[in-house]
């Protein structure tokens, strides 16, 4: 029998789960009406690969092969006819499908980000900083570039800077999750930096000075990538503009936050509250 499902309703479904879902990706969401349900496909085809690597660790282990193998078959389906989809997954890759075409995607953007979702389920430790940015590469920097693309931006420039914002803003929510990794056995500082620093320090209660001088290190790195995507922010329009605003003062607040406890993420995860939020928006607009 085909799996034949309506495009409206497709699309209907991608923006419900964008709207309901416990957890937002980054993507832009003040945007035009008229590539919202485009936006929503996007979102519902990245929070759903994450959701397939990163949970139901009550019926399937966090580095089971199997969601490797789930994540590919998920991944199959950008390359099927409609009549052959998967039926759970049909309404996502009905409406990506519309989008890819509309928009002239390239599948290798939704092909990287199952590539980053696969590794982070086998791979724990990161050699040096140009192995951990391939990571980004694939993890973070294809949402900017369909961001982009869904404006019809298209431009070597332009998304060179995306990827130094989306990268940094990784690498922030990195420094950031320390005391969250270290329960899923995940160490996002690059073994080139540990400068002499054990898996025991990295994965203590409280950070050492030597894991705090490392953790400022990364943190200056990561800033020095925010300045250099920051000069994205002119070429956009306006609405895009203030979501890129707010999103570069997001993640450099969390570094500020994070010096403010002496680069120590171990001890407590820094987050941003409703007051940081409103001071974010009220600086991205004035």
């Amino acid at each position: 029998m085909q799996n034949i499902i309506d495009l409206n309703t497709a699309y209907e479904k991608c923006q419900k789960l964008a709207n309901e879902h416990y957890e937002n990706f980054p993507v832009a969401k003040m945007v035009p009406k008229a590539i919202r349900k485009h936006v929503a496909a996007v979102y519902a085809f990245a929070r759903t690969a994450d959701d397939i690597a990163d949970e139901e660790h009550e019926s399937i282990p966090a580095d089971s092969p199997l969601r490797v193998e789930n994540l590919r078959k998920f991944e199959s389906q950008l390359d099927l006819p409609q009549e052959e989809l998967d039926p759970k997954w049909a309404w996502i890759f009905v409406a990506v499908a519309d989008t890819i075409e509309k928009f002239s995607i390239p599948k290798q953007l939704f092909k990287d980000l199952i590539s980053a979702f696969a590794q982070d389920v086998v791979k724990k430790r990161y050699t040096d900083f140009p192995d951990l940015l391939d990571y980004c590469r694939r993890s973070a920097n294809p949402v900017g570039r369909l961001v982009l693309l869904l404006h019809r931006i298209n431009d070597e420039t332009l998304f060179k800077y995306s990827d130094d914002i989306c990268s940094a803003l990784q690498l922030a929510n990195f420094w950031q999750d320390m005391s969250v990794d270290r329960f899923k056995n995940r160490i996002y500082i690059p073994q080139s930096d540990w400068d002499g620093a054990t898996e025991e320090e990295l994965f203590a209660l409280h950070a050492s000075d030597r894991v705090k001088k490392i953790l400022q290190f990364e943190c200056e790195r990561t800033e020095d990538m925010f300045k250099s995507g920051e000069r994205l922010v002119k070429h956009l329009p306006f609405l895009l503009r203030l979501e890129i605003k707010l999103t570069l003062a997001g993640g450099r607040t969390i570094l500020k936050k994070i010096k403010s406890q002496d680069y120590d993420t171990l001890t407590k995860r820094p987050a941003l509250d409703t007051f940081d939020k409103i001071k974010l928006l009220l600086s991205a607009i004035f």
